[in-house]
């Protein structure tokens, strides 16, 4: 078939699986450019389809030629219908790491269920012994708790009054005042049960419980901060209280870990466009606005030179893992400059429909997100007829 985007919202319902593949390819091309990283070699990565995940999982692969099970909750494609984007990533990473003579898995399933986790502890069990390194990244709004059977549904929302501030509908360019009312009811309780810490933890006791972690294993999860401008409705609305959940557990999970000599890590990343991030009021303007400074300047990284910088002068160094007041690692430490920020802060005043294409790089933004779904990759033919049936050797 021949595919092409289709937009609804901001979501894309289609996705391009030579796209998709091209985009691997390109962040393999990049972390093999900056050399041997001597880091973990046997890696769980939990959320190892889109983002961060996926970036960590190529890092861990072809930066430390590390062997990888990527688990995550994709849709493949049926015919005439594509699969999702973070199928065909997973398909096109296990060719490559394959290609490269890599240990390269993938389980597609609730991650949050206790079923995965089985059959994620089976295959380490049988092929890999233990794991020196879990990254969880996971970004589901939903989360059916598997000892209750309850379905708890995230939301964003400021805590305590309406939210009102300038946000950009990225397809057309047009800014304008969006208000969001605050949470009410169980909203932070749902939020934190999906976003907080508590699967993490429980994926950390379970691996443990069944000796598959290392001896000095290091487990990583992600979170944001991010700018007073977006404040309100993220660090201290409903996303804040869970964010905060998980950093909590970090230390929690260093205690159940000190047997091993393992610690827990939050590293806190840089904004970028990601399917969850474009759901947020407010940030794609912020993220326009961000960009255009950060390429000015010289320091704008996408996911995969986020996460090379973090394997490569964070975690994997040969010295202690330096951390700020609160224990977190910093790796959004260019975004939060004070020299950036206050620039965003003068741009965001200035921001209207009219100015935006001059002072924001909303362009950027755009392709950023059609990358995301396979689209708008040098070197790829859109108008070719395209299987969109693709297999993922491990799973068929």
């Amino acid at each position: 078939m021949i595919i092409e985007p289709r937009m609804r919202g901001f979501i894309c319902l289609t996705a391009h699986p030579t796209g998709c593949e091209q985009n691997i390819k390109n962040q393999i091309a990049y972390v093999k450019s900056k050399g041997h990283i001597e880091g973990a070699k046997r890696v769980l990565v939990i959320g190892a389809s889109t983002g961060f995940g996926l970036a960590s999982r190529i890092t861990s692969a072809f930066g430390c030629d590390a062997s990888t099970i990527g688990v995550f909750f994709e849709k493949p494609a049926a015919e005439g219908k594509t699969a999702s984007p973070g199928w065909y990533n997973s398909a096109a990473f296990e060719n490559e790491a394959h290609k490269a003579g890599l240990y390269a898995k993938s389980i597609n399933g609730d991650a949050f269920s206790n079923e995965v986790k089985q059959q994620t502890i089976d295959m380490i069990k049988a092929d890999l012994g233990q794991v020196d390194l879990v990254i969880y990244s996971l970004a589901s709004p939903v989360r059916l708790h598997p000892i209750t059977g309850v379905l708890h549904r995230s939301v964003l929302k400021p805590i305590g009054s309406t939210f009102t501030n300038k946000t950009v509908d990225f397809h057309s360019g047009k800014v304008s005042d969006i208000s969001i009312a605050p949470c009410e009811g169980d909203d932070i309780e749902n939020t934190v049960t999906v976003m907080g810490g508590e699967d993490w933890s429980m994926w950390i006791d379970a691996l443990k419980k069944e000796n598959l972690l290392a001896k000095n294993a290091t487990t990583i999860a992600y979170s944001y901060i991010g700018p007073e401008v977006t404040e309100a409705v993220y660090r201290k609305g409903t996303i804040g209280k869970a964010k905060d959940h998980l950093e909590a557990t970090a230390f929690s999970i260093t205690d159940s870990l000190t047997d091993l000599g393992g610690k827990a890590y939050v590293s806190v990343n840089k904004a970028l466009v990601t399917q969850a991030s474009s759901a947020i009021p407010v940030i794609p303007l912020y993220i326009s606005l961000l960009y255009k400074i950060m390429k000015t300047e010289g320091i704008h990284e996408g996911c995969i030179e986020q996460m090379q910088r973090l394997y490569s002068q964070r975690l994997y160094t040969g010295n202690a893992i330096p951390t700020d007041e609160k224990g977190r690692i910093r790796i959004d430490d260019w975004e939060m400059r004070v020299d950036v920020q206050e620039k965003v802060a003068k741009l965001w005043l200035e921001a209207t429909t009219e100015t935006l294409p001059q002072i924001g790089d909303l362009e950027g933004y755009r392709k950023d997100f059609h990358n995301l779904f396979g689209f708008g990759f040098e070197g790829v033919d859109y108008k070719a007829d395209t299987d969109e049936v693709v297999n993922i050797s491990s799973i068929g």
